[in-house]
């Protein structure tokens, strides 16, 4: 049975998948990984998971988790059991986002990274969940306490990450793609577009739900995420 490796996205630790930890099959000895926290590329992110996790490996990740497990899938094809792709994008980066993160970068040099992480709530967050106040200050205890040097070095490394479309069409393995229908951060197009590039992949589309899929709608990602497992891996279930 391969290992599941839970990646989180920029800024986020192991409680972005809290509320996915409990509800997973228990054969697949799911990990959170934090190589994000330790490296400063994705392609060394990649590197550390692949070392530090043996044999072959499910990886499920979100947004900047996303992108370390296609790194992850180029890197060492052999050993991918599975990829699941939350809220992702296989894309390099934008020039206009390119600009932004600079900008936000000056605000967290300074110290001043409440000033981008509050209002950036209402970009990451379908209105409906960012108008509940226990989930936006859950959201706010995670990425603040990330603190500034880790704001930095991820966004940066975001930056600078490469093109997985070019890989990916040789990917052999199961995939999963699911993406929130109003996601602002890594939108509909992003999938569609992975989607076109992985004929193996299933899409699950989560209806009103924005970037944070495992924050906003657990539910439907839980049952989402079990289903596939259950169908590529039936020994699990």
């Amino acid at each position: 049975m391969p290992n599941l490796v839970l990646l989180p996205g920029l800024a986020c630790d192991e409680r972005l998948w809290e509320a996915q930890l409990p509800a997973l099959p228990r054969a697949f000895n799911a990990r959170v990984s934090d190589a994000q926290t330790r490296n400063q590329t994705i392609e060394d992110m990649a590197a550390t998971v692949l070392r530090e996790h043996e044999g072959p490996l499910v990886l499920c990740g979100a947004s900047m988790g996303g992108m370390v497990a296609m790194e992850a899938a180029r890197q060492a094809p052999g050993r991918i059991a599975g990829l699941a792709l939350l809220g992702t994008s296989a894309r390099p980066e934008t020039p206009d986002m390119f600009t932004l993160r600079e900008g936000a970068i000056e605000y967290f040099e300074r110290g001043e990274v409440r000033d981008v992480i509050e209002p950036n709530v209402y970009f990451a967050f379908h209105p409906t969940q960012a108008a509940d106040p226990v989930l936006v200050q859950r959201y706010l205890d995670i990425v603040l306490g990330a603190g500034a040097q880790q704001l930095i070095s991820q966004n940066r490394a975001v930056m600078q990450r490469p093109d997985a479309r070019r890989h990916l069409p040789s990917l052999r393995a199961p995939v999963l793609l699911m993406c929130g229908d109003e996601d602002r951060l890594a939108p509909p197009e992003c999938t569609e577009e992975m989607a076109a590039l992985l004929p193996q992949a299933q899409v699950v589309w989560v209806p009103e739900c924005g970037h944070m899929l495992t924050m906003e709608k657990p539910e439907i990602v839980n049952a989402a995420l079990n289903a596939w497992l259950a169908k590529q891996f039936p020994a699990a279930a």
